[in-house]
């Protein structure tokens, strides 16, 4: 399988709530992105109890799922626009509305949509190789799996194995998403050493990227960047085109 995440350059890519601002929001949103030059994006799927998101995107989504976002309109809206999107596009959401949505369904619509790749934070590797992992490959779904500076390295050679058609997600730090911090020399140093245990597995860092003097830090490490609290909070004030503008 061709692994559309792998680029001679550093990539970055913006998370988007499905739903947010208003309910028909996405494909507009994903629309700007490709044309701004973003390299992929990761659609948000809402839900009510985000264990690994912070107070902005829980907020977003949120007001997602009163906007009357759900994991079937979602998919409808991309449906859609399948023709007009042609950058990657990286599901994110979480395992219960999934498989309360049906795994099999669920994981053929992604195979139909193209969906590079599948998020899901409270899917850990062990459960996804013990139990999912024949779904995934039936459907040719890639996952990608996070980690944190904290990760052992044993433990992300082996995700990143599992991640070969796809990337790895670092954390910048032990957080939720949207927490500010500064890339010391210290966290440099574990970027890079991941970025190697990684190795032909693009290894892209998120949660925390609000700048981008912070992007061009993370750059020296790691093969690209997500962001997106930062980019959501930019949305909420109608001033996503400039705040794009200047972290590109």
């Amino acid at each position: 399988m061709n692994n559309p995440f792998k680029k001679d350059k550093k990539q970055v890519s913006i998370f988007v709530t499905a739903g947010y601002p208003e309910i028909d929001s996405l494909v507009p949103q994903l629309l700007q992105l490709q044309e701004l030059g973003v390299d992929f994006a990761e659609v948000g799927i809402p839900f009510s109890d985000p264990m690994a998101d912070g107070p902005v995107i829980q907020e977003t989504s949120t007001i997602a799922l009163q906007n009357g976002m759900k994991l079937e309109l979602l998919l409808q809206q991309l449906e859609a626009a399948k023709d007009e999107i042609h950058i990657p596009l990286v599901l994110m959401g979480y395992l219960n509305p999934v498989l309360q949505f049906g795994l099999d369904a669920f994981l053929s619509r992604c195979q139909n949509l193209g969906i590079a790749s599948l998020i899901l934070p409270d899917l850990s590797l062990e459960l996804y190789q013990t139990k999912y992992k024949a779904a995934f490959e039936k459907y040719s779904v890639p996952v990608t799996f996070l980690i944190t500076p904290l990760t052992t390295d044993a433990c992300v050679e082996q995700t990143a194995k599992a991640c070969a058609n796809s990337f790895v997600y670092l954390v910048g730090q032990n957080s939720i998403t949207g927490q500010g911090y500064a890339i010391s020399g210290a966290l440099s140093t574990r970027y890079a050493e991941l970025k190697q245990l990684c190795g032909d597995t693009p290894l892209f860092i998120g949660f925390g990227i609000d700048s981008k003097a912070k992007k061009e830090t993370a750059f020296e490490s790691v093969d690209g960047v997500i962001v997106g609290t930062a980019y959501l909070k930019a949305v909420k004030v109608g001033g996503e085109k400039e705040f794009l503008r200047g972290v590109m």
